[in-house]
């Protein structure tokens, strides 16, 4: 084999390692962690909370529900009364209620417990998409088991 002909192969050959894995490449760097959000089509702190998760990375598609329909859906999913917020997402299988951060939601998807979802109930001061961080006032965020209990699953103190 000649010179000319070996250098040929490995171009071929290269090109085509790397033809092969940049979709791949392509394929993870894209993805994002498709977020569903069901919220009163007027509330702007929903669509506050949803900008954030967009620019952490997370794909969200929204639905309109308000009043009884939403809060039947929140009952219907597992949701106590006593942890309701304004809106409801659905990630991976899990239910996010309120304004629970992009971080904890990344934590709940790394460490999968067997659990309903997350919950920020109320509207506290200084969550995401309530109002500065730097102003915030102290709030939990609730894991919500299967059975209906809450444990604090991250602690925000006051700023």
């Amino acid at each position: 084999m000649t010179q000319d002909n070996l250098a040929r192969r490995a171009i071929l050959i290269g090109a085509t390692a790397l033809l092969a894995a940049s979709p791949l490449r392509a394929l993870a760097q894209g993805t994002k962690t498709a977020v569903h959000v069901l919220k009163d089509p007027d509330c702007g702190c929903c669509s506050s909370w949803i900008e954030i998760l967009e620019n952490d990375g997370f794909a969200v598609t929204t639905e309109p529900r308000a009043g009884d329909l939403l809060m039947r859906y929140k009952l219907d999913h597992g949701i106590p009364q006593e942890m309701a917020s304004c809106h409801t997402a659905r990630v991976e299988g899990y239910v996010i209620e309120g304004h629970v951060p992009a971080s904890d939601i990344r934590r709940l998807l790394d460490q999968r417990p067997d659990a309903i979802g997350l919950a920020v109930p109320g509207m506290p001061y200084g969550s995401p998409g309530m109002g500065p961080e730097s102003e915030r006032e102290a709030y939990d965020v609730f894991l919500i088991n299967e059975d209906g209990s809450t444990a604090v699953f991250t602690h925000y103190s006051a700023a």
